[in-house]
C-alpha cells in the first residue's frame, strides 16, 4: 500500500474494507492456487515504467505453461523475436517493478502479481514446444504481493479453436497496419 492508495480511502470511506482486503486477500507469494492457475493461462498483461515513470502496458501469450512457476516466489516467461522495439524489457532494465494480471476469461477469475522483475539469458529450462521457436530472453519476475482480480467486471468470454491456414500474406500485412498508420505516413513524431 502507498500514500497515495491511504489518502484516496480515507477521502472515499474505503479504509476498513481496504484493511480486510489487504489482510484477507494479498500475499506476498503465490499460493498452490495460485501457482495452479498461472501455469493454465494463456496470456497475460504486463505493466512497466522506465526510470522517469512512463509506463507501458503489453500483452503476452502462449499455450498453457508457457508463464513458468519457479517456485512460490518467482515466476518466468519467454521473450521472442518481436518488433524489435523492446519496450517492456528497456523499461524493466531501467525500473525492474512489473505488474503482471492473468485473466481467465472463461471463468472470470483474474489474478494480480506484482513484484521486481530481472532480464536473464538462459535459465537451463526445457526448449519450447514448437519447433523452431527460441527465447531469446527469460524474464524472472520475484513476486511481492499476489491477490485475486473482482470477477464482477470481468466479461465472459468464450475460448474459440485457432483456424489454421486461412491467413494469407497480405491478409497479415493488412492486419500489421490495422490502424493506418503506415498508409497515412503518420507515424511517432521523431524525438
Amino acid at each position: 500500500m502507498n500514500d497515495g492508495e491511504r489518502r484516496l480511502q480515507e477521502r472515499l470511506g474505503t479504509t476498513e474494507r481496504a484493511d480486510d482486503f489487504y489482510e484477507r486477500q494479498v500475499l506476498d507469494h503465490l499460493n498452490e492456487p495460485m501457482r495452479a492457475f498461472v501455469v493454465r493461462q494463456e496470456m497475460m498483461f504486463v505493466a512497466t515504467s522506465d526510470a522517469r515513470g512512463e509506463c507501458d502496458n503489453t500483452f503476452r501469450a502462449g499455450p498453457p505453461g508457457f508463464v513458468r512457476v519457479l517456485d512460490d516466489r518467482r515466476i518466468t516467461w519467454p521473450e521472442y523475436r518481436g518488433n524489435g522495439v523492446m519496450a517492456s524489457l528497456g523499461n524493466i532494465t531501467e525500473n525492474p517493478h512489473v505488474g503482471l494480471v492473468f485473466i481467465d476469461f472463461a471463468e472470470r477469475i483474474g489474478l494480480h502479481v506484482n513484484g521486481h522483475a530481472e532480464l536473464v539469458e538462459d535459465l537451463g529450462l526445457p526448449e519450447d514446444p514448437v519447433p523452431g521457436r527460441r527465447a531469446q530472453l527469460w524474464v524472472v519476475a520475484r513476486v511481492e504481493e499476489a491477490y485475486i482480480h473482482c470477477a464482477k467486471h470481468i466479461p465472459r468470454l468464450l475460448k474459440v479453436p485457432r483456424q489454421r491456414g486461412h491467413h494469407t500474406d497480405e491478409a497479415q500485412a493488412k492486419k500489421s497496419d490495422y490502424f493506418a498508420v503506415r498508409r497515412t505516413g503518420q507515424g511517432a513524431p521523431a524525438v
